[in-house]
């Protein structure tokens, strides 16, 4: 049911944000609120509660996130791989998952993605496997078994009918299935091939012992079908949130983002990578930080670490992102960039710093906390930002 217009004026008067407003009025609906005196009050005890959990001025949130957050990770493990539910999958996690976060490392140890499917993909698995196949990388070691003939200088493929038929459902004829594979090789290798059946053969243009292991060498890298960086896809029947229906979900070894959007069945409004670089090429910066802050949040979970608050980890996030890209947290990043001198210096390669800054001829205004704590002056945050002055006032009428 909708409010009533007396309901959203006493919910639109408050000094909420859009979100709390929202959750407001889905909390009105959900317990039949009527009344304008309980509505005011739900409104007025979520005001309260919201003003009080606000940062004071002059807090120093800087300090209380790193601390909030490296406190925890103290009692992170060094388990590289693990990921919950998904045995099959080697994904990066613990401590090591943390570092390459907040390192914003371009590619990560174990680049993974997690594929949602709409429509009847999502609940046949025929129709599933089809988008796995054009997912997954082919190769010829997949379909058959390759061998090399030295005295007639061939290599032969053998080709298994049932492989060929399950990875192209919908090519048609084993024939045309057979003639594509073969197309693909003379593209790929420049040679000519010859195919009958399920076996193809080709070889090098001179007789050559070399020439024909190097084409053997060649053959097993190309991809016949899929995506080149996809080694492996488990599929997995899951739940789907808030309901007792299930769903096909892939999860992938390797990461190729923006390929997988543009397939037909893939649902692009759920699929997730673990590779914050290709989120951002693909989606933007914003994007970006929303997957910083859930990979940094599932790493933490991951470990029952769930309790350190979100807020923090958003702020982390902010910070990597707020200049339009992707930055570190390190001497080539954010704290290698920063404007004071002594607060670079002290973070990592102090000579270096110093050296280019004398070189240069580089003030510091000691506007920071590094800097203030080195030359032992009160930092200015909280009190040491606040200037008490006491004045008489002598005039009387």
């Amino acid at each position: 049911m909708a409010v009533s217009d007396d309901i959203e004026v006493v919910v639109e008067d408050t000094r909420l944000p859009r979100r709390l407003k929202d959750e407001v009025y889905r909390v009105i609906n959900e317990k039949g609120v009527g009344d304008i005196e309980t509505a005011d009050q739900i409104a007025n005890q979520v005001e309260r509660k919201y003003l009080d959990t606000r940062v004071d001025p002059l807090d120093p949130v800087g300090t209380v996130s790193a601390q909030s957050i490296g406190e925890p990770g103290t009692q992170m493990t060094m388990n590289t791989f693990h990921y919950a539910g998904v045995a099959e999958i080697d994904v990066t996690q613990g401590l090591p998952r943390l570092i390459e976060l907040v390192d914003a490392r371009k590619t990560p140890d174990t680049p993974t993605m997690q594929v949602h499917l709409e429509d009847e993909y999502a609940t046949d698995r025929e129709r599933a496997h089809e988008v796995v196949w054009k997912i997954e990388a082919t190769r010829i070691l997949a379909l058959g078994d390759v061998s090399t003939n030295v005295a007639d200088m061939l290599v032969s493929i053998d080709l298994n009918e049932e492989t060929l038929r399950e990875r192209w459902p919908t090519t048609g004829s084993l024939e045309a299935i057979v003639s594509e594979i073969a197309d693909t090789i003379e593209s790929k290798l420049g040679v000519e091939t010859y195919h009958n059946n399920t076996t193809v053969e080709f070889g090098p243009e001179e007789p050559s012992y070399r020439d024909l292991l190097q084409l053997v060498e060649e053959l097993r890298d190309i991809v016949f079908k899929g995506i080149g960086d996809v080694s492996r896809v488990v599929i997995r029947k899951e739940d789907i949130d808030e309901s007792e229906e299930q769903e096909f979900v892939l999860y992938t070894e390797g990461a190729a983002f923006g390929k997988v959007l543009e397939i037909e069945g893939v649902d692009a409004s759920r699929t997730t990578s673990n590779n914050i670089h290709e989120v951002y090429r693909v989606l933007g910066v914003e994007a970006a930080r929303e997957r910083i802050i859930e990979e940094t949040m599932n790493t933490l979970e991951e470990q029952g670490l769930g309790d350190v608050n979100i807020r923090h980890l958003m702020l982390v996030a902010d910070i990597m992102t707020n200049r339009g890209t992707i930055e570190s947290i390190g001497r080539h990043g954010i704290s290698g960039n920063k404007e004071s001198v002594l607060a670079r210096a002290a973070f990592e390669v102090t000579v270096n710093h110093l050296l280019d800054a004398a070189i240069h001829g580089e003030s510091d205004a000691l506007d920071g906390v590094t800097e203030n704590v080195i030359v032992g002056k009160p930092i200015k945050l909280g009190t040491g930002d606040v200037t008490l002055r006491m004045g008489s006032n002598t005039s009387r009428e």
